[in-house]
């Protein structure tokens, strides 16, 4: 596979997972690699740009760069290591870092190639997969609790202030990034708040989760993207209740399967849920002060 804009690159992808009902995860990586890493370049939010090098896809965006490959199987090391350098050399003449999405089943030499290169690994995630029908039923919406689609900006400024308090950094970027994929293709993603009064604020109900789904035009998939929680409303089954909402607007989507990049807190509980964790991904970054 030769990474390129056009997007026949996703029509040959579709349809090579027909019944794949009771799937295995062997299956299920197959899938998820033939759908979702085959069809990067043709379903990028507006954005993002493509500077696709044979196999490899460099991906400059408003917030960071990427680096996504086909896996690389059965390229030479030289080769590996020339797509590897050269990615490298790309971002260090635009002065810009970047991350090289790595999954467990790339090339066995790649991981090695990226630490010669200086890129440095981040915390790796489970890349889990499952069935629509499967998740329709994780969970309900907790006494107190409401959840409801949103789209305009106040609300996805609120959502950008919650994960900021998550993950104590500043994710103001996140609102500008929801919003663009809003306004660019509206039908490809769904973007949820759970709210409650909150007793830490009684002005107004507290964002207290926010999770989205992306369908990825031209295949069976849809991601399930965010999933964050307010730590002190946390284990009251917020999560598996908007894993169920995005399966239902899903299965009205027509799409087969749900995939996650998912942490070792939400790994456990989508597995309990009938998913698979089919690999792993690790971001490996590049930067210039790095190196």
């Amino acid at each position: 596979m030769t990474f390129t804009d056009n997007p026949s690159t996703t029509s040959a992808a579709h349809g090579s997972t027909a019944g794949a009902h009771g799937s295995t995860a062997a299956e299920l990586l197959t899938a998820h690699d033939a759908q979702v890493r085959a069809t990067v370049a043709a379903r990028m939010p507006l954005t993002w740009a493509s500077h696709p090098d044979g196999r490899v896809l460099r991906v400059t965006t408003p917030h960071r760069a990427f680096v996504f490959s086909d896996g690389l199987a059965g390229a030479s090391a030289e080769e590996v290591e020339g797509y590897v350098e050269r990615a490298r050399d790309f971002f260090a003449e635009r002065n810009e870092a970047v991350e090289w999405k790595y999954y467990s089943n790339d090339h066995p030499r790649l991981r090695g190639f990226l630490g010669a290169a200086g890129f440095r690994p981040e915390d790796e995630e489970s890349v889990v997969v499952g069935r629509v029908p499967d998740v329709l039923d994780a969970g309900q919406v907790p006494e107190g609790v409401t959840i409801r689609p949103v789209s305009e900006r106040r609300d996805l400024d609120r959502i950008a202030a919650m994960e900021s308090e998550v993950w104590s950094q500043d994710w103001a970027w996140l609102a500008d990034d929801l919003a663009d994929r809003v306004a660019g293709s509206p039908d490809d993603i769904a973007v949820l708040v759970a709210e409650a009064d909150d007793a830490a604020d009684r002005a107004a109900p507290t964002v207290v989760a926010a999770a989205w789904l992306v369908v990825m035009p031209g295949t069976r998939f849809g991601g399930l993207w965010g999933g964050s929680t307010l730590a002190r409303w946390r284990g009251r089954g917020i999560y598996r209740a908007l894993v169920a909402e995005r399966a239902r607007i899903a299965q009205a989507k027509g799409l087969e399967f749900l995939q996650v990049d998912a942490s070792e807190d939400s790994r456990p509980i989508l597995e309990r849920l009938g998913m698979f964790k089919v690999a792993t991904t690790t971001p490996y970054v590049w930067t210039p002060q790095a190196s």
